[in-house]
C-alpha cells in the first residue's frame, strides 16, 4: 500500500501540536540540562564581564547553551539562532521560561562571545566537566563502600579515587589511571596556498587600495593628472595562463611567478606614493584599521616570495600563506592524505574517556618537549600521577624517560639500547599489546572532533576565535562523554534503587519495635542512596 501527504495540507489551525502538553523528560536536551553545571559555567564565563557598568548582557545560560548547541549540532552562527527559535527543547536547553518564536540574539554575537571567551575559559568548562564526572564515579563507589559495611565486608580498603585519602611518603596518592598523549592540526578553512595564487591575490588586494587612494586624492585636489597605471589586465591575462594550464612545468611556474612579482612591487610603490601625499594634508591615517593590516602582510609575503624566488628556494621562515589570516603556517606532517597541513597544532591528553588540550600553537614544533607539561597538567587535574602513560615514539626521548621513571610512570614501548636477553612470556606480549591498543582512544577522539563536530574545517577568522572554535568543540566532546557517564551510574541506581526502599521501609517498620538508635543505622545507608540520586541528573 502506497502512503502520500497530498499538497493539500491542513493548514496551520487545523494542525495538532503537543505544546499543551508537558516536556518529555527523556528527551536528549531536557537531559543533558540537568547534567550540566550551569552554575559553575557561569562563574568562569562571567569573569571577563563588568557586573558594575555597561550594557546588560545577554543571560549566560542562553549564551553557554548556544554554543554548546552551535557545535553539537555543527551549525553554522545563523543557523544556530534559527534553530533555537524553531525548537521548544533547545530553548528549555537555553534556560528560557517558555517558548518564545524570536530569535534569542542577533548572530554577530557569537563572535564577541568567542573573542570574549578564549580558549581559557573553554579550558576552565573542561575542568568543571571532568570534576562533575569524576563526582559520579566517586559517589558511586562512596555507595558501594556504605554497602559493603552494612553487608560486614572489608570497608577499609584504601580507595584510590576517593578525595582525602592517606598520601604517600611526597604527600600524593599513590600512581593511577592511564593517560594517553598525541597531536594532530586543526584544518583552517582557507583555500589551498599556491605561489602563484597567493602573489595573485595581493595584486588584487593591492590595486583596490590604489583605487581608494586615488579618489581620496582626486577628493583631496593633491592629484591632477592621469590615474596611475596598475597593469591589472595584463597581469591577470598572465595569471590565468598559467594556472589554467594542465600540466605547468616548474620553469614556467617560476617566470609566472617573477611576472607577478613586478606586478605587485610596481603597485606596492605606487600605494607607498599615494601614501606620502595624502599624509601632507589628510588629518588621520588614509587606510582603515583593517586596510593597515593587510598592506602590512601584503609587503610581508611579497618579501618572503622574492626572497625564495631570488634564492631558488621552496620554503622561508614563518611563511604566510594567506593574506586574510596571516597567522596560519604550513605544517609539514607527512599523512598520507595531506603532507602538508594548514591550521593550529594541538596537543591533547585523554583519560577515562575525558580528552583536554595542553596547548595549541600555529608553528610546527616537536610535540614531545611537552610531555612534562601534559603529566603536571593531569596531577592538577586528578590529584596524582597516572601510573600509565600511552604515547607515538615520538615522545619516548631519553629526557622523557628519566622524568617518567622519577615520577614512577610506566610507559609501553620499545626499550632504548639493544634488546634484552630474557624474552618477555606470551602472557607479558598480549598484556603490552592491549596496553598499546589503549592508545588508539585518543585518536578516535580526534576522528570524533573532525567527523563529527568539524574539528577539521575551522572557519572563524580570527587567531583568538579559532582557538575558542577548537576548545569548544572539545568541551562538547566532554560533555557527550559526561551523559554517558551519568547515564551508565543511573541505570546502575534504578537497580540499588529498590533495594535501597525496601531496606528502608525494614527500618520504618523496625522503628516501632526497637529504638530509635538502632533505626538511624540501618536508614542511613538508604538515605546516602536517596542523596546521590538526588544529586545525579535524572
Amino acid at each position: 500500500m502506497i502512503r502520500y501527504t497530498p499538497a493539500s495540507q491542513l493548514t496551520l489551525a487545523g494542525f495538532e501540536h503537543p505544546f499543551e502538553r508537558d516536556l518529555d523528560p527523556a528527551n536528549r536536551w531536557v537531559k543533558l540540562a540537568r547534567l550540566i553545571p550551569w552554575d559553575g559555567l557561569a562563574a568562569i564565563y562571567a569573569r571577563n564581564l563588568n557586573d558594575r557598568s555597561g550594557r546588560q548582557s545577554v543571560d549566560i545560560r542562553l549564551v553557554i547553551g548556544a554554543l554548546i548547541i552551535k557545535h553539537r549540532q555543527k551549525l553554522t552562527d545563523r543557523e544556530t539562532v534559527s534553530t533555537i527559535s524553531e525548537n521548544i527543547y533547545m530553548q528549555y536547553f537555553c534556560g528560557h521560561k517558555a517558548f518564545q518564536t524570536a530569535e534569542p540574539f542577533d548572530a554577530s554575537l557569537f563572535v564577541d562571545i568567542r573573542k570574549r571567551m578564549g580558549a581559557d575559559a573553554f579550558d576552565a568548562f573542561n575542568d568543571a566537566v571532568i570534576a562533575r564526572s569524576e563526582e559520579l564515579v566517586h559517589g558511586h563507589k562512596r555507595i558501594m563502600a556504605s554497602e559493603e559495611e552494612q553487608e560486614g565486608t572489608d570497608a577499609d580498603t584504601p580507595d584510590d579515587d576517593a578525595p582525602g585519602q592517606a598520601p604517600d611518603q611526597t604527600g600524593l596518592p599513590p600512581n593511577k589511571g592511564t593517560l594517553k598523549l598525541d597531536a594532530t592540526v586543526c584544518d583552517q578553512q582557507i583555500s589551498y596556498p599556491t605561489d602563484i595564487g597567493l602573489l595573485n591575490t595581493c595584486r588584487e588586494e593591492c590595486e583596490r587600495m590604489i583605487d581608494l587612494l586615488y579618489a581620496m586624492a582626486v577628493g583631496q585636489g593633491l592629484w591632477t593628472g592621469a590615474k596611475p597605471r596598475t597593469y591589472r589586465r595584463n597581469a591577470r591575462k598572465d595569471h590565468l595562463n598559467i594556472s589554467k594550464k594542465k600540466n605547468k612545468g616548474r620553469k614556467n611556474i617560476r617566470k609566472a611567478i617573477g611576472k607577478q612579482l613586478n606586478y605587485a612591487r610596481r603597485d606596492i610603490r605606487t600605494i607607498e606614493n599615494l601614501l606620502d601625499l595624502l599624509s601632507t594634508r589628510c588629518a588621520r591615517w588614509p587606510l582603515s584599521g583593517r586596510d593597515q593590516r593587510i598592506y602590512w602582510v601584503l609587503q610581508n609575503i611579497c618579501g618572503q616570495q622574492r626572497t625564495m624566488h631570488e634564492n631558488n628556494e621552496r620554503s622561508h621562515p614563518h611563511r604566510i600563506v594567506s593574506v586574510y589570516q596571516p597567522y596560519v603556517r604550513p605544517i609539514v606532517r607527512g599523512k598520507s592524505k595531506a603532507k602538508v597541513e594548514f591550521g593550529a597544532k594541538i596537543n591533547a591528553s585523554e583519560c577515562n574517556g575525558m580528552s583536554k588540550i595542553n596547548s595549541i600553537s600555529w608553528d610546527a614544533y616537536n610535540e614531545s618537549t611537552e610531555l612534562p607539561m601534559q603529566v603536571e597538567e593531569f596531577l592538577k587535574t586528578y590529584g596524582r600521577y597516572p601510573e600509565l602513560l600511552l604515547a607515538d615514539g615520538i615522545y619516548m626521548t631519553r629526557k622523557n624517560r628519566r622524568y617518567m621513571k622519577e615520577k614512577g610512570i610506566r610507559i609501553v614501548g620499545r626499550p632504548l639500547g639493544r634488546p634484552p636477553k630474557i624474552e618477555l612470556s606470551p602472557y607479558q606480549k598480549r598484556k603490552q599489546r592491549k596496553e598499546r591498543n589503549q592508545r588508539n582512544l585518543i585518536e578516535g577522539k580526534f576522528g570524533q572532533g573532525k567527523n563529527g563536530y568539524g574539528l577539521n574545517c575551522i572557519r572563524a577568522r580570527r587567531q583568538d576565535t579559532s582557538e575558542s572554535w577548537i576548545s569548544a568543540i572539545f568541551f562538547v566532546m566532554n560533555l557527550i562523554t559526561l551523559g554517558k557517564v551519568a547515564e551508565k551510574h543511573f541505570f546502575w541506581l534504578m537497580d540499588s534503587l529498590e533495594q535501597a526502599a525496601k531496606r528502608l521501609c525494614t527500618a520504618v517498620i523496625g522503628s516501632y519495635m526497637d529504638q530509635e538508635s538502632e533505626w538511624k543505622q540501618k536508614s542511613r545507608p538508604a538515605v546516602a542512596k536517596f542523596q546521590f540520586l538526588e544529586f545525579s541528573y535524572l
